[in-house]
């Protein structure tokens, strides 16, 4: 079997998790977005949390309810090990943001007290050095991760040429009530709270660097004034924009399962 000529950049499995949140003060809604540091890929750039697809998400979708693989992997258009996006999704989200999609006996994990935070703090500094799994923190805590709570809204692949490419779904999910979003201080320079709007100022204005990715997505959560009306569009896969040649280019890819 002939082997990859080392010049062509390798195409990495990716995920990112859209996180939302109702405003407190007005109305509509606002997404966590976090800055890359200069020296990280996509340094200086403002994304959404994610990271690439690791072998082990396959084996721990295991600890996923609410969709099956051959769910993940249909809406995907995929043989199979569609879920692991999900679990991989769930996992940078916890290690990015330290939001976790899970519950434990039936109740939706609560980190709203000190304790429980700084013990999960633990569990979240392990996974990103390595030290832990996502099953093995799910059979510590008897966590099972809430995969029906995360909703797949895109797809994107890096075009040729770039050095390097990757091939992203990208997920929503609405923020849990009872955790607290905190961006990763090792792995990023900052994160924030914003309306879909804003962001795109703050990239207008040339205060925030974005890449085409994620101004599609900005620009399509800006069309919907709430989080229910946005939800209801993504699962009936309505709230795609036309996938243009430009948008093609720039590696957006067209979705299987939309309904037209």
């Amino acid at each position: 079997m002939s082997q990859p000529s080392p010049d062509i950049p390798l195409v990495r499995k990716a995920a990112t998790l859209v996180l939302v949140r109702e405003r407190d003060s007005a109305e509509g809604f606002e997404v966590f977005m976090v800055e890359r540091p200069g020296a990280a890929a996509f340094g200086g750039l403002h994304v959404f949390p994610g990271g690439k697809v690791d072998p082990s998400d396959s084996v721990d979708a295991a600890h996923c309810e609410g969709v099956s693989d051959d769910e993940a992997s249909a809406a995907l258009g995929l043989p199979r090990d569609g879920l692991a996006y999900w679990v991989a999704a769930i996992r940078e989200s916890f290690e990015e943001a330290g939001v976790l999609f899970g519950h434990i006996d039936g109740a939706l994990l609560d980190m709203s007290d000190e304790e429980t935070a700084a013990r999960f703090d633990g569990f979240r500094h392990a996974l990103q050095r390595g030290e832990l799994r996502m099953s093995d923190l799910c059979n510590r805590e008897r966590i099972v991760l809430t995969a029906d709570r995360i909703h797949y809204f895109s797809h994107w692949l890096t075009p040729e040429g770039a050095p390097a490419r990757f091939d992203t779904r990208f997920f929503l999910a609405v923020m849990p009530s009872n955790q607290i979003v905190a961006h990763h201080h090792t792995e990023l320079e900052g994160g924030a709270w914003v309306a879909p709007d804003e962001a795109l100022a703050h990239h207008t204005q040339g205060r925030w660097k974005m890449i085409y990715p994620t101004l599609t997505t900005l620009q399509t959560l800006a069309r919907y004034s709430t989080i229910d009306v946005l939800i209801a569009a993504v699962r009936e896969r309505r709230h795609l924009p036309e996938v243009t040649d430009e948008r093609h280019r720039q590696g957006m890819q067209y979705d299987l399962t939309r309904r037209g």
